[in-house]
């Protein structure tokens, strides 16, 4: 079984790091491709792209230019978005790091799929960006079968068909496009109780996604039924609005 999760905006490449068995992401050659066309388009050009401001567009291609002499940091401690927090990689130990090293994947616009001690360098480049070298129209067209067949082996070498989608939908869907032959897909849809019935909470659901990761990485699960066990934070599996492809988890106010 298989955790997807997103990659976060926000990094961190200051805090402290104990000694870590790091790996080198599958895709590096092709996050080499895409930085280098990218450092071509300039600031201007990225604030169109990607929606962010001056300052924002000026470190971004600051970055691309400087791609191959930038720093590298493991993604499960370089990325620090709410997923991040949720997953709170710090206090893990090293079992339940190896473990997610095995069953934990991350979806990434540069580095396409990434494994959580694999080394990244700072960027920001998200997936739903309508731009790709090659004439291409945008990154999932770049992309292809490529994430999904690398997933497949993965899944393959796990012994388990299973994939947990805690990924948000713009970074599915570069698997959704061509998802892997044979695999069971299993998305988490996370809710919380309110005065007008259950609601959904973008902010606590990046932080939920995080910790059914780092739960299911504790516990060492490889079933997709354990899943259901899952009780971080308050919330609980309900099989109302729940079926074979959803599974729903509530916590109360």
């Amino acid at each position: 079984m298989i955790a997807l999760i997103s990659p976060a905006k926000s990094l961190d490449y200051k805090s402290p790091l104990p000694p870590l068995a790091t790996a080198a992401p599958r895709f590096a050659a092709d996050a080499a491709t895409l930085a280098a066309a990218a450092a071509k388009l300039g600031p201007k050009k990225l604030m169109g792209l990607m929606h962010i401001s001056d300052t924002l567009a000026k470190l971004n291609a600051q970055r691309f230019r400087d791609y191959a002499d930038a720093p590298e940091r493991p993604a499960i401690r370089a990325f620090a978005g709410d997923v991040y927090v949720g997953f709170e990689a710090k206090t893990l130990d090293e079992p339940a790091i190896a473990f997610a090293q095995d069953h934990l994947r991350i979806l990434s616009g540069l580095y396409g799929l990434l494994r959580p001690l694999d080394m990244i360098r700072p960027y920001r480049l998200e997936m739903g960006t309508k731009w790709a070298p090659g004439r291409k129209p945008d990154l999932y067209r770049w992309w292809g079968n490529r994430v999904s067949d690398l997933l497949a082996a993965d899944l393959a070498e796990s012994g388990s068909a299973v994939i947990v989608n805690l990924a948000s939908k713009e970074y599915w869907h570069v698997v959704e496009q061509a998802p892997p032959a044979g695999a069971r897909i299993l998305s988490i849809d996370f809710r919380e109780e309110g005065p007008d019935g259950l609601r959904f909470n973008s902010f606590a659901a990046k932080r939920a996604r995080g910790m059914m990761a780092r739960w299911m990485c504790e516990h060492r699960i490889g079933a997709a039924e354990d899943l259901k066990g899952f009780d971080s934070d308050g919330y609980r599996f309900v099989a109302e609005g729940s079926d074979e492809a959803v599974w729903r988890f509530v916590r109360g106010r």
